[in-house]
């Protein structure tokens, strides 16, 4: 059979597997054996010893370390409510502005991607902390819901985010290494929360009806020196933890690894520090950390089974001669955007963890051909991505606003629409960086050279 054949073959038998229900690391893993069978000739010997040897360098992967020390370290602080504290300093201290509480939920939602890095736990808080607040003040509630929404998901991007250590360790190359990454990841990270800011701003600000201030009676409570106070005890803690973990690794102090595990032992002072550290608190993360972790890794396994037998038939080649072996080779930024674009789409259906599995022993050595800068390429990556928790219809975030927020409130639809303003943000910040490439590559170069 041919490699064209094998490779079309290979994501109809996923597909199938997907829309049955199947669990997506076993539909990878059944994809990958049996498209093996037929290429080895049956001989099962033969493929299980390479299975064997891809799962063993899997397991070696000493970059992988990082993923349950980030994890446990984000079920922590998850636990220990610092963004209930920062959210009510906020909420006094520029809630008198138009819009002022959709500021302060960017604000909190940047501070929580900083530290836990988890979009559920992100999507989930703020939604229970915020939207009862902004719903009585008269929000209105596609702003309400499509800020947390959008908001949540910058913790899938501003370090220490997970995707960005799967994906470092998933490339094995210096130029994409989990440090490069994360500093790379820092100014989209924060351009896209501005773009939110100042969205919610001028948008509230031409109709105030759609983000009221709080009422006079409310912001003369607390004094200047009340604000100043609360302001700062509520963010020196989160900012300590971001300067132990992301300082650490950007001046070359600590491994990500290293700073993982300092990020756990920070994520417990913290805890300590809100009186949040109990046995029951240590033993919930604990076996949280185990889940989340053993589901990874699975993915990581199965998927690498998948792209190695993808790449085994020649299906790399396929589609490297697709985008960069005719007429489109002379065109670099059109095989670009529908890299982007197939990433986009992929987006819609499936979970981030398998379009990176499935599309960067793909698309990586066609960007390389291209002459393309492998970090840059890497983060527009990953900003593509972050929309995959927006997009309908099995946006991630969506499914966690609604099942957070209050009932009756807020229905699918009313959720999609509110989302969509923000949907375009993330795609005119995928521009900006396409067109300013220096947005991704200035502080890899400042750090690492």
């Amino acid at each position: 059979m041919s490699p064209e054949l094998m490779s079309l073959m290979m994501f109809i038998m996923l597909a199938l597997f997907i829309l049955t229900g199947m669990p997506l690391a076993f539909a990878l893993a059944a994809t990958a054996t049996i498209t093996g069978f037929i290429d080895y000739g049956f001989n099962v010997d033969a493929l299980v010893g390479v299975f064997m040897n891809n799962t063993w360098g899997v397991m070696g992967n000493f970059v992988i370390v990082a993923v349950p020390l980030f994890i446990l370290m984000a079920q922590l602080l998850e636990r220990s409510q610092i963004s209930e504290a920062l959210f009510e300093a906020l909420y006094v201290v520029i809630g008198k502005i138009n819009g002022g509480l959709g500021v302060a939920v960017v604000i909190v939602c940047v501070i929580l991607a900083a530290t836990t890095g988890i979009v559920g736990a992100s999507v989930v808080g703020m939604t229970l902390l915020a939207i009862p607040t902004m719903l009585e003040k008269g929000y209105d509630k596609g702003i309400s819901c499509g800020l947390i929404c959008a908001g949540g998901t910058l913790g899938i991007l501003i370090p220490p985010s997970i995707m960005l250590v799967v994906f470092g360790g998933l490339t094995g190359l210096k130029e994409t290494s989990v440090g490069n990454l994360f500093a790379g990841a820092v100014i989209p990270g924060m351009m896209l929360a501005g773009l939110y800011l100042i969205y919610v701003a001028v948008r509230c600000n031409i109709n105030p009806k759609l983000g009221p201030q709080i009422s006079a009676q409310e912001a003369a409570k607390y004094t200047t020196q009340d604000k100043i106070i609360m302001t700062i005890k509520s963010l020196i803690p989160p900012l300590f933890l971001i300067l132990s973990v992301m300082g650490t690794i950007l001046f070359g102090i600590a491994t990500p690894s290293e700073a993982a595990a300092l990020g756990v032992i920070g994520a417990t002072i913290l805890a300590a520090f809100y009186r949040k550290l109990t046995w029951q608190v240590i033993k919930e993360s604990s076996y949280n950390t185990l889940k989340i972790t053993s589901m990874v890794m699975m993915l990581f396994v199965c998927g690498n089974l998948f792209s190695s037998e993808f790449l085994a038939i020649g299906g790399g080649d396929v589609i490297t001669d697709l985008l960069v072996g005719g007429a489109l080779k002379d065109y670099p930024l059109v095989v670009l955007s529908i890299m982007l674009l197939a990433v986009f789409l992929l987006g819609m259906f499936i979970d981030w963890v398998a379009i990176l599995l499935i599309t960067i022993p793909i698309f990586l050595p066609i960007t390389m051909d291209l002459g393309f800068d492998p970090l840059w390429f890497s983060m527009l990556m990953c900003i593509t991505l972050q929309t995959s928790f927006l997009t309908p219809p099995f946006g991630y975030s969506l499914f966690y606003f609604a099942g957070a927020a209050p009932k009756g409130k807020y229905d699918m639809m009313l959720i999609y629409k509110g989302v969509m303003p923000f949907i375009l943000l993330q795609l005119i910040g995928i521009i900006l960086c396409v067109i300013f490439p220096s947005i991704i590559t200035y502080l890899p170069k400042l750090f690492f050279g």
